[in-house]
């Protein structure tokens, strides 16, 4: 897949493209029907997005909400056949275009789109003043076709969308999350080196950084790990805490995954850790050998979970 961050002056063989546009975070079932739209269209298979997150931009000081890194976007969007990513830098200028400048700019004269497909509450231009309506109306001015995909709803009757899965994962409940998703909710990342506490317990764990994510319930999960590059590169079980370390007064979150019946270095190593069941909340315990007895049930129930996965 090629990545493009810019859409002056692009190649013509990523002209004439059939785009979905969004932030496509978590790349979740609405995402993937907007997707299945613009598979249909005339052209090679795109999808416009913006890097920072418009959100990220306007509301620097809010709390982490994404669902995904964008190399973890492109990756999900790698895997569902998108030739072209146009990952557009959200600066001062892209986000000081007008409805129709943006039309026809960004959409007709830069990229040269063939097909656009969005979702039915998509807005656009300076001041989110362009809506569905406003882009057909552009569509057929400067040449390219507007398909509008209906809010995909989910087997509650609720919006499938990144807030609710959002919810879902605050509520500890992966697999409401993962219905929504149509896979695993996943913590993308290298490992990186942690205090070792794990190892000094009998239960050596690869631990990532949480920074700029949605923070799901803190506490204990059963995980599917995919170690993506190396020597050990493959599929495992395992069990993960999610949190802070209470017991040894840690203030920053990660992620620490114990793989089931590994041997090895992964330090550096790029994961992927499925959340699949939250097991218990994230708590304190009188004495390190209530711990161990704790995290060694939560390896059991982990087990029974994944067993047939």
């Amino acid at each position: 897949m090629d990545i493009l961050r810019e859409y002056q002056n692009i190649h013509a063989s990523h002209r004439g493209a059939s785009v979905a546009i969004g932030n496509f975070d978590g790349v979740h079932l609405g995402h993937q029907k907007v997707l299945d739209l613009a598979r249909k269209g005339p052209g090679p298979l795109g999808v416009l997005t913006f890097e920072p997150h418009p959100r990220e931009v306007f509301f620097p000081d809010a709390p982490p909400f994404r669902l995904m890194s964008a190399t973890a976007r492109a990756n999900r969007l790698a895997k569902l056949d998108v030739k072209t990513l146009f990952e557009l830098s959200f600066n001062s200028d892209l986000s000081s275009l007008t409805a129709r400048e943006f039309a026809k700019s960004v959409l007709a004269d830069g990229l040269g789109l063939s097909r656009v497909v969005v979702g039915a509450d998509f807005c656009f231009g300076k001041g989110r003043a362009g809506d569905v309506a406003a882009l057909k109306d552009f569509g057929a001015e400067f040449g390219f076709e507007v398909i509008v995909a209906d809010i995909l709803q989910g087997d509650t009757g609720a919006a499938v969308s990144s807030t609710n899965i959002r919810r879902a994962l605050s509520d500890g409940n992966p697999r409401a999350a993962a219905a929504m998703l149509g896979h695993w909710h996943r913590v993308d990342g290298p490992v990186v080196h942690g205090e070792k506490r794990g190892r000094e317990l009998g239960f050596p764990t690869a631990n990532m950084n949480l920074d700029g994510l949605h923070l799901p319930k803190l506490g204990t999960y059963a995980v599917l790990v995919d170690v993506l590059e190396g020597p050990y590169a493959g599929s495992y079980h395992g069990a993960a805490s999610l949190g802070v370390r209470p017991m040894f007064n840690g203030s920053v979150p990660n992620l620490e995954t114990f793989l089931f019946d590994f041997k090895g270095d992964l330090y550096g190593t790029p994961l992927s850790v499925g959340l699949v069941d939250f097991l218990r909340p994230e708590q304190s315990f009188d004495g390190i050998d209530a711990l161990i007895a704790q995290m060694d049930a939560d390896c059991q129930q982990a087990r029974a979970i994944l067993r047939d996965m």
